[in-house]
């Protein structure tokens, strides 16, 4: 079967990235197409791809719709048989595609593929993909790490970032993509727990590297993005069944502890505000299956957990996914 490759971008303004994210495609030692999924810039960042790399599709929304919908029909709008999500504030390497799909063609049970994504400073791990604890919070995987430990395999792999992922798209569409109830943040890690419930593999591509300039499109941390955060953390406990389970205590635990340092922090109640309209959000809904135990880290314990939780309440920790397009939201960290 031959290789075809669509690179999904989602954006939303800041067309200087958008540029320098597609001159890097440009360069890319393997055939691809690219479609700029924009979800309502102000900036002209369409007719700017349009003219500046014409080969490039635009799919445009008639409004900001937030990051899942804007990846979801990015993805509908080619028909490659791998699709490649990544943030236009991730500037990737001549071989980056290369690298980042050669597991999917290696291995036809492997649905994902997660790159290896690097700080600024060029010496020190932004993510390689996604970790989970035993209450499905996610994390940036080896964040902080030296690069020359990118190939380490613990923590366990989740599954990819959606700020730089591959997917195959018989998987992708299987499980339906990205759930859009959760319109900023964990869908990325919700799409991973699915696809291995259903049996697929997800590896990471350690030699797939890019840099990830890190929250450069985002401002700072308002109410709707504590909301927005706080939904998808709820949401995402609801539809797997945490609190029905022996985890319930520590999960409980967990989110009064974010939720009042949030509260301490920014002096009102989005956090809190946002877990209970998720929770409301996942009252009808089908649970989902439970992930294969290989899919979670079960040693990132609760004190581990609350640190590593802290750090992004507090704005100085790694942010899991990115810059993605929004409505006034933003860096992305589970409030």
């Amino acid at each position: 079967m031959p290789q075809s490759i669509d690179v999904v971008v989602p954006t939303f303004n800041r067309w200087d990235l958008t540029e320098a994210c597609l001159g890097d495609l440009a360069g890319q030692t393997v055939e691809h197409a690219v479609i700029v999924s924009d979800d309502g810039s102000t900036d002209g960042t369409p007719a700017r791809v349009r003219e500046a790399f014409p080969v490039a599709s635009v799919v445009e929304a008639d409004r900001n719709r937030g990051f899942a919908a804007a990846c979801n029909r990015g993805v509908a709008a080619g028909s490659g048989r791998f699709v490649v999500l990544l943030n236009n504030d991730v500037r990737a390497r001549p071989d980056f595609l290369e690298q980042l799909v050669a597991p999917l063609d290696r291995d036809e049970r492997v649905g994902a593929v997660a790159a290896l994504l690097i700080r600024p400073d060029g010496e020190t791990i932004d993510s390689v993909g996604l970790a989970a604890d035993a209450t499905y919070a996610g994390f940036p995987r080896l964040a902080g790490r030296p690069v020359a430990e990118a190939a380490s395999e613990r923590p366990a792999l989740a599954g990819p970032s959606g700020g730089a992922a591959a997917y195959r798209r018989a998987a992708w569409q299987e499980l339906g993509g990205l759930d859009e109830t959760m319109v900023f943040y964990l869908e990325d890690l919700d799409l991973a727990l699915r696809l291995r419930a259903a049996g697929w593999k997800a590896v990471a591509a350690p030699n797939a590297g890019a840099i990830h300039l890190g929250s450069a499109t985002a401002g700072p941390r308002t109410a709707p993005t504590r909301f927005n955060s706080g939904f998808s953390r709820a949401y995402l406990l609801s539809r797997y069944g945490v609190l029905g389970t022996r985890l319930a205590p520590r999960a409980v635990a967990t989110e009064t502890l974010v939720a009042l340092a949030d509260l301490a922090l920014s002096h009102d109640a989005s956090a809190a505000r946002g877990r209970l309209a998720g929770w409301r959000a996942a009252a009808d809904a089908q649970p989902r299956p439970q992930p294969p135990p290989e899919a979670v880290e079960r040693r990132i314990g609760f004190v581990d957990s609350i640190r590593l939780r802290w750090q992004d309440v507090a704005g100085h920790g790694p942010r899991p996914h990115g810059d993605k397009p929004r409505s006034s939201r933003a860096p992305s960290a589970p409030s």
